[in-house]
């Protein structure tokens, strides 16, 4: 037998080399036994049906609820401006005055011609009955007394004609106090002390807005409103007449309007260029934020939607079209995809018209490790942060649809 120099013979080693390599090899094996990656957890919603007030936001602009333009009745010349422009008035407060002195020339003048035709009545009077005394007898012809009877009756027309320009010059002597007709805040005057008027004149002396309430006006397509009855007619909206016609608005830098609005009418007839109709709007306006012409953003509420599912936009993906869908966990733990239909945003969730039933788990956090098919472990999700919150369910129905 052959032996190494310092006296081992090689099929000796051979075997020792292998023994070893046999080792490490079974070591290996339970080292990546011991490694096998864990069933991966997930954070998932269970879907619970809930009513959801929804509503729509819609833009629009204020205009003020009343306007009076003011404008003289009469010819004549400023004579004072009793108002200081920018500021509030009253109904029956004096703005203008135009120099009454020719009005009360007039008046004067048709009284005393009332005078005049009041006097000659009672004279006429008692001629005409003098003649039809006389008449019996024959001592006055019948000419005779029909004349002193139409005297008399055109005395008495001459009377009325006089009465009537009396109460005429009066209307037009008080013209020339020229008042508010209503209450509210008066802008620039467009004339002077010492201008000539010209009854019923196209502009405007000044203009008169009453501010509190005020009007928001916003349109509406007529697409939405046909898609607001089908769902009232199939039942998947209920209303309230009483509480329907509440209305929020945003103010044009996004934030919240403090006080309610009330949807006080829709028009009825839809422009042909823009396919949408007009709402309006009263919303109380105490300390007037809100002025004529503003932008504003109108939350008008549609109706409940008694059974409505909502899922937190963090658990919906898009497929590469565009299309959303959410990952579910089955009873088994398994992953199923499911393809949506979504409505509308409601905060940061989804209202979900399609795709979703009540009882599934929906995976909200992990998504990235886990896909359709995969084993996983579900756990309850708890939002965290003030944005991460379950839409406020609605306490009654509180939306009436004309």
């Amino acid at each position: 037998m052959y032996l190494h120099k310092n006296g081992y013979a090689p099929w000796r080693c051979t075997l020792a080399l292998m023994g070893m390599l046999l080792l490490l090899g079974g070591c290996d094996r339970g080292a990546r036994q011991q490694t096998a990656p864990p069933v991966p957890e997930v954070a998932t919603v269970t879907i619970k049906p809930q009513p959801v007030e929804l509503t729509t936001e819609l833009p629009g602009r204020t205009s003020a609820y009343l306007v009076a333009e003011i404008r003289p009745q009469v010819n004549g010349i400023i004579k004072k401006r009793l108002f200081r422009e920018g500021s509030n008035v009253k109904a029956g407060q004096l703005l203008y005055q135009i120099d009454p002195a020719p009005f009360q020339v007039a008046l004067d003048s048709a009284k005393a011609s009332l005078g005049k035709a009041q006097a000659n009545l009672p004279s006429l009077r008692l001629k005409a009955e003098r003649c039809r005394e006389l008449l019996v007898d024959r001592a006055v012809s019948r000419q005779d007394y029909d004349d002193a009877v139409a005297a008399m009756g055109q005395a008495k027309a001459e009377i009325e004609y006089w009465k009537a320009s009396v109460e005429g010059a009066r209307i037009n002597l008080g013209y020339t106090r020229v008042t508010a007709p209503i209450s509210g805040r008066i802008g620039k005057s467009s004339v002077t002390v010492g201008a000539l008027l010209t009854a019923y004149q196209p502009l405007a002396l000044a203009t008169i807005q009453q501010l509190d309430p005020i009007y928001v006006d916003v349109t509406q397509s007529s697409a939405e409103l046909l898609r607001l009855k089908r769902n009232l007619e199939a039942g998947h909206l209920t209303t309230d007449g009483k509480n329907g016609k509440k209305v929020r608005i945003k103010l044009e830098d996004g934030t919240p309007y403090p006080l309610e609005g009330k949807l006080q009418f829709r028009d009825i007839t839809v422009d042909p260029a823009t396919g949408s109709f007009t709402l309006r709007i009263v919303v109380p306006n105490p300390h007037h934020l809100l002025l004529p012409g503003m932008f504003v953003r109108a939350a008008v509420e549609e109706g409940i939607a008694e059974r409505a599912i909502l899922v937190p936009q963090q658990g919906v993906s898009r497929t590469p079209k565009g299309d959303p869908y959410v990952l579910v966990v089955d009873a088994s733990g398994k992953v199923h995809q499911r393809m949506l239909t979504l409505n509308r945003a409601i905060r940061d969730q989804w209202l979900v018209s399609g795709g979703l039933a009540a009882g599934e788990r929906v995976i909200v956090e992990g998504l990235l490790n886990v896909r359709p098919g995969a084993t996983v472990k579900a756990v309850p999700w708890t939002p965290s942060g003030p944005t991460c919150v379950q839409a406020a369910p609605a306490k009654r129905p509180a939306v009436e649809a004309d």
